[in-house]
Order: structure tokens, then C-alpha cells, then sequence
């Protein structure tokens, strides 16, 4: 595997407020992830995370199990449908989340984002789909992208089972998944459908190459390294493409020639992580297209800052915008 270079690069400090997270886990250090130890960091990940009942609690969302058609010869594809207990007056049809989980495309389950989904789906009265996908290096690309597109496909199709506006269906996650939310919306437009009114990006993973500047700060350091990154990429791609520039860009957003026609995207990022760089990038060529990106860089945030310090007030500021941004993507005020 591609080594760290030894590079003098100071990185941009982690957030006052975020420091307590940072020595916690200096103080309980964990073993480096490697090929040998990604199936036991996938066991003890399982069980720190509640089930879907647990989160909702007495909260007026439903979770609902199904197993649904995974791609052409593939395995069928589980997922988790959460909606409002009390379906929208007149029968109305809501907008549609469809969520991919993060996790490096290594390690991850869909549980771990229930509690984000909860929260969506009872602030603005929308329907979420949170799919499952196979996971490397025991299923490299294309298995994770297309189980993704899959399970969209499945949504769009089947849209007024689920009380659904198919028009207003936006792709999101955070990391890994924002990298998946953002390689299908390629998918889409290269492949006519199905239709996406936006894309939510947080901390997406989408260039392989390894070669920002924010990515080598971040060697060894945060809660997602760059030596993780490196690990993550061999273990999707295979070593001849892994940090290759000629990558799939359905697997490396970033590798995609022309980012032309996608749907409106919000890009969230921290100042203080590796894909800082490559973010803030994929927002400008956006820009250049003439196309439609809100960018959010938040000053001293790590890589999942959301997650590991949901009451701290760089969290609270991010989460208002992301609402913000789904109200006025789904929820447009007359002119």
C-alpha cells in the first residue's frame, strides 16, 4: 500500500469546543485499520449504535424493514424505511430522502445514521430511505455504487407506495455515502433516471488520489486518517487503480470530466480534515459549470464532527444549515 509521505505540513487545529473528543481518543488509542483488521472493527462497531425503535422511541416516525431487488445478479438489498406515523393531509405525496451510509466503503452500517434520518423526517415531514450496500475489499467497485443505484431506482419506481414525490427525491450522506450521493447523481444524468432534485453532501469522500493538501495534514491525525483513506481506496479499487488519476468516476466523483447538468448540491465540510481540499474543489467546478453548490467550510470541524459531538455548537450551526437548505430545495417559497 502507498505510504504516507513525510511531509512538514501543520495542520489546521481542531475546534476548542471539539478538543475533548480529540484527547479521548488519544487517551484510548485503537489499533491502525488494516486489511487484517477491517472485519473486527465492522464487529465492534456492531451494537454501538441503537436500533431504529430505539431512536424513534415515542417520536411520531415509523421504521419499516424491507428487503428489496439489489442489481442485475447481485444480492437483494436491505433497507429501512422511516416515515411520519400520520401520513401528510389530503393524501399528498412528500419529498424523499434516500441516505448512504458512511464508513470508508469498508465499515458501516445504516443504523448508524437512524438518528440523523429520525431527526429530518420529523422536522420536515419527509420520507427516508436508508439502504445497506456490499462493502469492500470483499466486494470492490462496482458493488457498493450500483447496490446504491439500485436501491434509488427501487424508490423512484415505487414512489406512490411510499407516498412519495419522485420529483422531489434528494440522494445524501456523510462521507463515504456523500461520495456514493455524489457518484449517482453522475449515474442519473449519464443514465437518463432516475430523477434527483438535490444532492446532501457531508464530508464527501470522493478523490482517490490522495494528493490534497488538507489530506496530508491529517496523517495520523482525527478520526478519519489519511493512512485510513489510503486503505479505504486500495480496498475499492485494487492497487493499479487505487490512487490513480484514470479511477472510475462513477467510484472517484472527482475523476468525472464534466460535472455539467447535476442537481443542486450542499457541500459540508470541516477546515480541520482531510477532504477539506477535495470538497471545496468539487463545489468550485460545480460553480464553473454554472451549476448550483452551497459550500460550507466550518472552521476547526474534524471529519464527522456531527456524530462524535452532536451538542456542541459548531453541530448546531451545520445542522440549521442543512435544514435551511432542504426547506428551500423542497420547500420553495412562492416568488
Amino acid at each position: 500500500m502507498q505510504q504516507a509521505p513525510a511531509v512538514g505540513i501543520t495542520p489546521v487545529p481542531f475546534a476548542p469546543e471539539l478538543a475533548p473528543v480529540i484527547q479521548a481518543m488519544a487517551a484510548s488509542p485503537q489499533p491502525p485499520m488494516s486489511r487484517e483488521t477491517i472485519a473486527a472493527s465492522r464487529g465492534s462497531s456492531q451494537g454501538m449504535f441503537p436500533s431504529p425503535a430505539e431512536v424513534i422511541g415515542e417520536r411520531p416516525v415509523e421504521a419499516i424493514e424491507r428487503i428489496i431487488p439489489g442489481p442485475a445478479g447481485a444480492p437483494d438489498l436491505e433497507i429501512t424505511i422511516l416515515r411520519p406515523r400520520t401520513p401528510a393531509p389530503g393524501g399528498h405525496s412528500v419529498p424523499g430522502l434516500f441516505n448512504i451510509h458512511g464508513g470508508g466503503m469498508v465499515v458501516g452500517h445504516r443504523d448508524w445514521e437512524t438518528g440523523r434520518l429520525v431527526d429530518l423526517v420529523e422536522k420536515h415531514g419527509v420520507v427516508a430511505v436508508n439502504v445497506e450496500y456490499r462493502l469492500a475489499p470483499e466486494n470492490p467497485y462496482p458493488a457498493g455504487v450500483e447496490d446504491c443505484y439500485a436501491g434509488l431506482a427501487w424508490m423512484s419506481e415505487n414512489a406512490a407506495e411510499l407516498g412519495i414525490d419522485p420529483d422531489r427525491i434528494v440522494v445524501m450522506g456523510g462521507s463515504a455515502g456523500g461520495g456514493f450521493s455524489a457518484a449517482l447523481t453522475l449515474m442519473a444524468r449519464d443514465r437518463r433516471g432516475p430523477a434527483i432534485a438535490g444532492q446532501l453532501l457531508l464530508c464527501p469522500m470522493i478523490d482517490n488520489t490522495n494528493t490534497s493538501i488538507s489530506n496530508r495534514q491529517y496523517a495520523g491525525l482525527g478520526t478519519w486518517t489519511r493512512e485510513a483513506n489510503l486503505l479505504a481506496w486500495e480496498c475499492v479499487l485494487g492497487p493499479d487503480l487505487a490512487f490513480s488519476s484514470e479511477a472510475p468516476a462513477y467510484a472517484a466523483p472527482t475523476r468525472a470530466a464534466d460535472l455539467a447538468g447535476l442537481p443542486p448540491a450542499f457541500i459540508e465540510v470541516g477546515s480541520a480534515e482531510p477532504f477539506r481540499d477535495e470538497d471545496i474543489e468539487y463545489a468550485t467546478r460545480i460553480w464553473a459549470t454554472g451549476g448550483e453548490a452551497e459550500l460550507h467550510v466550518w472552521s476547526g470541524g474534524f471529519h464527522g464532527f456531527d456524530i462524535y459531538a452532536p451538542e456542541s455548537e459548531l453541530t448546531r450551526a451545520a445542522l440549521a444549515s442543512r435544514d435551511s437548505w432542504l426547506q428551500r430545495l423542497l420547500f420553495p417559497q412562492p416568488a
